[in-house]
This record gives C-alpha cells, structure tokens and sequence, in this order.
C-alpha cells in the first residue's frame, strides 16, 4: 500500500510528527516496535498503581512555550490535563538544603540568603540561563562546567545550580552551555508540570489524533529495511514481531522517528555509511536506572512536602566528582527521588500514592550480567535507596508496598535505543545537528536523536518543526 508518509518509530518525536501531518491530510502510516506508543512516555500498571516510566516534570506549557502552540494545534488541552509542579527542585547533599523555585527571581533570592557571598555569581548564572545570546556559525560554545567555574569558586553552590542536571545529561563538563541555556531556562521561564494520568496519555491522545485524522498505526510491528531507488527512500519493509514475515510498504516520503544510528543499520550500504560518516564523533547519552515505587499512604503523611528531592552524596565535593559518582555503589550514588503525591498526578487512587527514584546509568554495568547477578543487583539498589530514603524520610520503608526496578537494560529492550540512551546522542559543545542525508533528501529524522535533543519538550519540538519541513517542502519536478 502506498503512503504519502511512513514513520518509523512511535516516540513523541514520531507521534507528534504524524498527528501534525495527518491533521494536514497527509496519508500517514506510523509503525512501532512496541506494544505500546511512547517511547520512554510510557506508563505501566501494576494492581491499582499507574507507574511513570520517563516523566518527572516537563517545561511549560505555558505562555510563549512553543509547545502551546503545537499542543492547541493537535487538540492536546481537550483531553490531557496538565497540573503544575510546585516547585522546580529541592537540594540534598549533607551540607545545604535548598528549595529552589521555578521563579527565577526567588530562586535568586534563596540561593543569595544561602550563599550571602555569591550574589554575583548568582545573578550572572540567571543572566546567562535566560538570556543567552544568539548563536550563530562563528559562535564559539562552551561547557556548563567552564561557564560555573568561570563565574564562582563556590563548589557548592555548583553543585545546587546542577541539582537537577539528571535531566540533561551526566557531566558538567561535557553538557552544551548553548543547550543547557535554552532546556534549564525554559523551566525558570516557563514553569513545569505533569501529565495528569502519566505520560501515557499525551501518546494515547496522539496515536488517537492520528486515526482519527485517517492515519494508521502499527503497533508490534518491527521495521526492518528501508528501500531505496534512484537515491530516493521509496518505503520499508516491516514485519510483526517474532514473526518472519515481513512486507512492503511505500512512501513518498520517510521520518526516522526513532534512534538515528538504528536507521543506519536499516538503510542500505551505502547510505547507511553515509548517515554514520555524518554523525561521527557524536556518541548516545547517558542512560538512567529507575526504581519505581507504589506506597500503601502518601508520604505527605510523614511530613514529607516536596514534589523532587536531588540528594547528592556528601562525597561528591565539587562538579569534577559528579561523573565518577554516576558510577558509585547505589548506598552513594546521586539520585532524585518523586513523589507524585504532591500533585494531583492521577496515578494512584484516594489514600494511595506513587513516587520513583532515578539516577544516571550505563548499560556496560548491566548487559554482561548473568540473570541472578542481574537480579540480585536490581534489588540491592532497591533497598540502597529505600534505606537512604527511610533516613531522609523517616517511616518511609514502613509504607513502600511495592517496588520494580528498570534498569538501561530495561531501556534497551523497549525502546532499542543503543546504550539504553534517553536523551538521544550526548549534547556536547562541539555536538553536530544531522538533519538530512544529502543522498536521501527524502528521509527526515524527528526524534530525540535529531537537532532539538531529547527529553519530552525536545521530542514534541523535533517532531512538530519535522511536519512542517515535510509540508513545505516542494514536490520534485518530473523529467
């Protein structure tokens, strides 16, 4: 059958790219791996717990947010409700605690009152995080790590302006300033919320506008080539999973909306060659273990009133030791703990609650394992962090009444996202943008792989502004 547009992949990336393109009256076929769409914007039941798989809190939407824009444009507000976060994060690590606002002026005003002798360097962080100057070809890019030493000798006061640098990315020295600039200045400028419900919801709501504007979407549907002809992609060949039949489907034209080195291995030799050439040097982000967390009463009820809670080791002394501590035993490691109690998130019913505990990761530390060492490592982070949680939290273990946890193995196999990578390739200074192959002018990338970089906000802006080049973009002239 043959299609105006074939996407590969249904992460938000691709399912915002195929909602927009479908309500265009394009003929949209989306196929995805999983049983499920979303990507890591996925939730999972277990008895009367909804679980988060990737969301802890999203930017905006609100005021000149582009996400407005595109969520108003696919109908999101008519059926996914979004309640804000309270606060944007409070900070742990033995020697301050500190609850830093969304509000960047009373962040401002805390951090000053924390640290009386660093006003300067304070206002010189929020001067660069929401007004960061315009790039260009000879702009010159630097490290979040270089900008923080450059403005302040307080290691401390570092380590509470990367509280929640976990979003991003694993190192301070290795993240995008550029980058960081725009997604952490986002949430000081636009706030943060949840999707009431989890995640799922907004990729439901979408797979839905997708079949509901005459789309079509194939879940447990593996992609396994992609054809080529005359130096056009004319489609791919796909199959259902652990089947071995596979069939042909035909396009005009072809959104890579999933991991970019994954379209490579699908593209023939040659083009496949060329879109690695084309992101040399670029390697996947980090990943993340997650241990998520049912509790029998909200934990408000032993006095804890925090929505995210970054507890960074005591050892981790200045941004230099954050890297190593990515990879510390669990009883010291750096995490963020959730607790989705303080909102109306809608993942647990009335007297119940859920929360989740992450930490970055890596797939080399988990995928060489045999299943016992495997499991036996799941739950010794489990009870790492509970016991640590049970110190912050007194009484916390007493109300856990379940627990799971995922590891970048985990990651791997439902998203096949290389090194189990959640942000798509690291966001370096020296980070190239591969937007097209120049011998494939019909093949696009709209994924957290692309241009505008991972998490939620990135995905949804890749994939939307992905619709829009496919929409302009004029048909070739026969000869």
């Amino acid at each position: 059958m043959k299609y105006d547009v074939i996407i590969i992949g249904a992460g938000l990336g691709g399912l915002t790219a195929g909602a927009k393109l479908a309500k265009e009256g394009k003929k949209v076929l989306l196929i995805e791996q999983h049983s499920q769409p979303g990507g890591c914007a996925t939730t999972f039941q277990r008895g009367d717990y909804t679980l988060e798989v990737g969301l802890h809190e999203m930017d905006g939407p609100s005021g000149r947010d582009i996400k407005m824009r595109i969520f108003n444009d696919l109908d999101v507000f008519n059926s996914v409700g979004f309640p804000r976060v309270p606060e944007f994060y409070r900070f742990i690590n033995g020697r301050h605690t500190v609850t830093v606002s969304h509000d960047p002026q009373e962040a401002a005003r805390t951090l000053s009152l924390e640290f009386p002798n660093e006003r300067e360097a304070i206002m010189a962080y929020f001067d660069r995080i929401l007004t960061p100057p315009k790039r260009n070809a000879e702009t010159e890019d630097t490290s979040v790590g270089e900008f923080l030493d450059s403005i302040t000798g307080d290691e401390d006061l570092k380590l509470v302006l990367l509280g929640n640098l976990g979003y991003f990315h694993d190192d301070p020295y290795s993240l995008s300033l550029a980058y960081y600039s725009v997604a952490q200045g986002s949430y000081y400028s636009n706030g943060a919320s949840f999707i009431r419900g989890g995640s799922q919801k907004l990729s439901d709501h979408l797979m839905a506008f997708i079949r509901n504007h005459g789309g079509e979407v194939l879940l447990s549907h593996k992609v396994t080539g992609i054809s080529m002809s005359g130096g056009m992609a004319t489609g791919v060949t796909a199959g259902k999973k652990h089947t071995a039949e596979v069939k042909e489907f035909f396009a005009d034209e072809i959104i890579a909306g999933n991991a970019m080195p994954n379209i490579a291995d699908l593209l023939p030799e040659d083009e496949g060659t060329e879109l690695r050439n084309a992101y040399t040097g670029l390697r996947p982000g980090a990943s993340l273990f997650s241990l998520y967390l049912g509790f029998s009463r909200p934990v408000s009820d032993l006095g804890h009133c925090f929505y995210s809670t970054f507890v960074y080791d005591d050892s981790v002394m200045s941004q230099a030791d954050i890297l190593k501590n990515n990879r510390d035993d669990f009883s010291r490691r750096s995490f963020t703990f959730v607790d989705y109690g303080q909102i109306d998130s809608g993942l647990a019913p009335a007297g119940r609650s859920v929360g989740g505990v992450c930490c970055i990761d890596y797939l080399a530390d988990w995928e060489n394992l045999g299943k016992k060492e495997y499991e036996a490592r799941k739950e010794y982070a489990a009870q790492a962090f509970i016991t640590r949680l049970d110190k912050i939290i007194p009484g916390f273990r007493s109300i856990v009444d379940y627990y799971e946890v995922g590891t970048p193995v985990t990651i791997k196999r439902y998203t096949l996202n290389p090194g189990g990578a959640v942000y798509g390739f690291a966001q370096t200074p020296a980070r190239k943008q591969v937007d097209i192959l120049n011998s494939v002018e019909n093949l696009h990338f709209a994924s957290a792989w692309g241009k505008t970089g991972g998490g939620f906000s990135g995905a949804i802006c890749g994939g939307y502004l992905c619709a829009i080049n496919v929409l302009r973009k004029r048909p070739l002239q026969k000869q």
